[in-house]
């Protein structure tokens, strides 16, 4: 009788601890976080604390998603990675996705923009005041110089179709040496980031009042920028991590905008060689040209006017040639964002 009570009493207690260790386990399961792979656009300058930062606070991991972010080589390599399979999300220029689903209709895997961060296209034409360029109309017949894939090159159609300029003549390079060949007078011009190419001419020692800045969309071409994107795999089977991504980036977009000389730090830990000053000027000015713009201001933080996002389609499909046209039902899918109250992130302009 003592045995079989002594039996069932370790029985109890077996059962008990197995109990015990699913549930713990079940726990551990529920609650563990979703690993996203992410891909930049470009290497580690100062707009890369949007993503470093919320990495680096907390505020990925308390919207229960783990982030795992990359360096890039350019808004086409991005999409094609993501494509791919390599990432699941990444950060790519509107016009390079749009291309992308165009020219590859019957790709498996084409990534979906799922939030708008630059609400307006970076890409602008720098030159020289001694150039004496001062309005895009003085572009015909000059030499510009950027690298092939280079955003300002590949969109220069419509700027040029927006100004009614002339024939220009262009001079393809590597990256590094954009900015180089305009201070030493090998091209006239050239096509880049503003808030990249005007810093990158000042650490050639070229003074900012030298430099003339024609920002396309000052000049007609109200072009979307750079928008998260994500594998229509990660959306059709984890929809829930795309959202939590979103939540958690949108919480460190706001803190970067409202500390950006703390946020550098996070791009300062992951490449220690920046020049932090020049890194944080460079933050600021993207933050202050295409994140925090007048359009984004009017159609809020992470979102887009369907109208102009028709319009931008449109013109990629004739600036770039497009096998097919661009639709914007296949590249664009806001159902993930943050509420419009979670999405009240940018700050009030400086008077």
């Amino acid at each position: 009788m003592l045995k079989r009570s002594f039996l069932k009493s370790s029985a109890l207690t077996l059962a008990l601890a197995a109990a015990g260790t699913l549930t713990s386990f079940n726990n551990a399961h529920a609650q563990a976080n979703t690993p996203i792979k992410f891909i930049l656009d470009w290497r580690f300058e100062g707009p890369s604390a949007l993503f470093l930062s919320p990495i680096a606070d907390g505020s990925f991991k308390k919207a229960k998603v783990d982030v795992s972010l990359d360096a890039g080589t350019g808004s086409g390599a991005a999409v094609q990675r993501v494509a791919t399979g390599a990432y699941d999300m990444g950060f790519a220029d509107m016009a390079a996705l749009m291309e992308f689903h165009a020219n590859n209709p019957d790709a498996p895997n084409k990534p979906v923009a799922v939030m708008m961060v630059y609400n307006n296209t970076p890409a602008a034409v720098l030159t020289l005041k001694k150039n004496g360029i001062n309005k895009p109309a003085d572009l015909a017949g000059k030499k510009l110089g950027a690298p092939v894939f280079d955003a300002g090159r590949r969109a220069f159609p419509i700027f040029q179709k927006a100004n009614s300029i002339g024939s220009v003549n262009w001079v393809t390079m590597d990256p590094p040496l954009r900015e180089t060949m305009l201070a030493r007078g090998d091209v006239d011009a050239i096509t880049g980031f503003s808030f990249t190419s005007l810093l990158n001419l000042e650490a050639r020692n070229v003074k900012t009042e030298d430099v003339v800045i024609m920002p396309y969309p000052n000049y007609g071409v109200k072009l979307y920028g750079n928008a998260i994107i994500a594998s229509p795999k990660l959306i059709k089977e984890n929809p829930a991590a795309v959202k939590a991504f979103l939540a958690g980036f949108t919480k460190g977009v706001k803190d970067v905008m409202a500390k950006p000389e703390a946020a550098i730090q996070h791009v300062k830990a992951r490449d220690g060689i920046i020049n932090v000053a020049l890194e944080e000027r460079r933050l600021k000015l993207a933050i202050d040209s295409v994140v925090n713009s007048p359009d984004a201001r009017a159609e809020g933080f992470g979102q887009i006017n369907p109208g102009r996002m028709s319009l931008m389609a449109s013109q990629v499909s004739d600036a770039f040639n497009t096998k097919t046209r661009v639709k914007v039902e296949d590249v664009w899918n806001g159902s993930f964002l943050p509420s419009k109250a979670d999405l009240n992130v940018l700050p009030a302009v400086k008077k």
